[in-house]
Parts: structure tokens; sequence; C-alpha cells
């Protein structure tokens, strides 16, 4: 009789969890916060300890690590494919080399530090992908932005995608079409497009990537001139290709809603950021709203955020847990 109770109890148990596993693994994988809570529950403060000794030696890298995540995710999902060098035994051909990164992405050597940290603690058990997302909330909070819980359980990816990460991470110069259709074919919607843009509240653009728009009339149709001509200053129609320029000169350090109070008054660095503003009517409120009211830019910027880490995990048995994030194992 009490194996019989037993039984039916394990049986309704069973009943009532189905559902929300198989929903979860139709959503792109079972991730959630506690993940390593057993295997590894250092993992989230040895990540801390290096970002913050990083950003507090060189405060631009936090905006580095935070765009590391973002061009992953974009390409064959949030596996780390981003951070794998050319060669090895499965002759991997770098995303390092495509134009959106070439040149411009960075922060390789702190994932590498937080890697080689965490092997020690806890041998092969915690991702180079989860150490992406994990890094991106970390230097969000550092440069005084809000704080989330970050669902982890990826595993890293046995390849790249040179292919996927010169066409499908979003361009400084792409029309406000091309950009929005590049989100929804990871499953983010216009909405996580305003939000997840005001990332550039942070960091450094080069003149190459809006070089367009200060020489041509229709970028100065949409930007102001005095703000316009001090960008000129330093980024002729010729040359200084790697010159760098604050995205928001108003906070350049701080994560705050500054971004979007420039796109209102025509000073968005960017192409991408000004067309927010300019090109479309719905997006055009969400700026307003976002700039008025940093807290709700702060809450729809956490929920794009575990949004874009949710795109195309690898899980369970798929991918690996790489030695060194650079290399696949084996």
């Amino acid at each position: 009789m009490a194996q019989t109770a037993m039984t039916m109890t394990m049986a309704m148990l069973l009943m009532a969890l189905t559902p929300i596993c198989f929903s979860k693994i139709t959503n792109g994988g079972y991730l959630y916060p506690q993940f390593y809570d057993q295997s590894c529950p250092q993992a989230n403060d040895i990540v801390h300890f290096i970002v913050a000794r990083a950003v507090a030696n060189e405060p631009h890298m936090a905006a580095s690590l935070l765009r590391l995540h973002f061009h992953d995710c974009f390409v064959k999902g949030c596996d780390a494919s981003i951070l794998l060098d050319s060669g090895g035994s499965r002759s991997v051909i770098s995303e390092k080399g495509s134009v959106p990164n070439s040149n411009s992405v960075r922060g390789f050597e702190i994932i590498d530090e937080i890697k080689a940290a965490l092997e020690t603690a806890c041998p092969q058990t915690v991702s180079c992908a989860d150490i992406l997302a994990l890094a991106a909330r970390d230097s969000t909070v550092l440069s005084g932005g809000p704080s989330w819980e970050v669902p982890v359980g990826r595993r890293d990816s046995l390849g790249a995608s040179l292919r996927g990460s010169n066409h499908n991470i979003p361009a400084p110069n792409n029309t406000f079409q091309t950009i929005l259709t590049k989100f929804k074919l990871v499953g983010l919607d216009v909405i996580d497009l305003v939000a997840l843009s005001g990332s550039h509240t942070i960091g450094n653009a080069r003149c190459t990537n809006f070089r367009q728009r200060l020489y041509n009339q229709k970028g100065k149709e949409h930007t102001d001139q005095l703000f316009a001509a001090r960008l000129r200053a330093n980024c002729p129609q010729s040359g200084g290709d790697q010159n760098l320029f604050f995205l928001d000169s108003g906070t350049p350090m701080k994560f705050d809603n500054g971004y979007y109070k420039n796109l209102m008054d025509s000073k968005g660095v960017l192409s991408s950021d000004q067309i927010l503003f300019t090109e479309n009517q719905e997006t055009m409120e969400i700026v307003k709203e976002y700039a008025g009211n940093e807290e709700l830019f702060f809450q729809q910027f956490v929920k794009s955020m575990v949004k874009m880490g949710n795109i195309s995990p690898l899980t369970g048995y798929r991918g690996q847990i790489r030695k060194t994030c650079r290399n696949v194992v084996g």
C-alpha cells in the first residue's frame, strides 16, 4: 500500500514538472541562476572580482566586455564562438577577423584570466559562454547600471562562423529596417532593440564607423552641427580610422540614460543610434520614455539582456566546456 502511494506521488510530481521542463527546452535551453550553486559556488564571486579589477584599471573595459556578449549572441547564439582563435583540430576560422570585430572587440585577456581562475577552482565546470554573460552583467553594475540574476548553464560551441559574424551583427551604417530585421531573426523585438542600444551609454566608437554620416547631407540633417564639428575635428574624410570618440560625451563612464537624451538632442554618434529617434515613430516614443525615466530604461534593459542571453544556448550534451576559451577541447 505504501509502495503504491509512493509510486502515485512520484507520477503526479513528474506530470507536474514535465510541462515546465518541456517549456524551458523548447525556449532554447534550461538556464537558471542557481546552475553552479553546487558544482562551483564561487563562480559569481570569481568573475566579479576579476572584472572589477579590470574595470578599476581601465574603465573602458566595462563597455568592451559588455560588447563581447552582444557580438557572441548574435552569431550562432550565446555559445562563446567569438572567443575561438583560428586553427586547432577542427580548423576553426575565427570570428575575430570579421568586419564588426577586427580591430574592434577586445577584452579577451580578461576572459582568459577569469577562465584560468575558474579552472583552478572548479575544473571544466563553468563554460566560457556563461563567463561572457556574467562579465557583461558585472560590467554594467560596475559602471553604475542595474544588476540582475544571470541565468546560466550554457555550454561552449565547437566552432565559429566568420560569415555569421560578418552578416548577422547590426552594423553602424545599416538602415533601421535592416537592424530591426537582424534583431527579429534572433528573437528580439523593437523594444529590445531600443533598450539594448542603450548600452552605448558607455564605450567608444571608431571614426571609421561614423565618418559617413559626418560628410553626407542626410547625416548632417539629423546631427547637431556644433557636435558634428567636434567629431569632424578628429575624424577627417580620410585617415584616422581608429580614432576613438565617446558614444556618450556627457557621462562616458557612467551607465545611465544619457544616451537617450543625446538622441533627442541630435547628438547620437552612430547612425544606427540616431535613427532610433529619426526614422521610426515607435522607437522615437520609446527613446523619449527612457530619456525621461532612467528606472524604466534599467528595468527593460535587464529584461532584454536576459532575453538576449537566451538566444540558442547549447545545453545538456550539446557543445562542451572548454578548458581554455580560445580553443575547442579535443
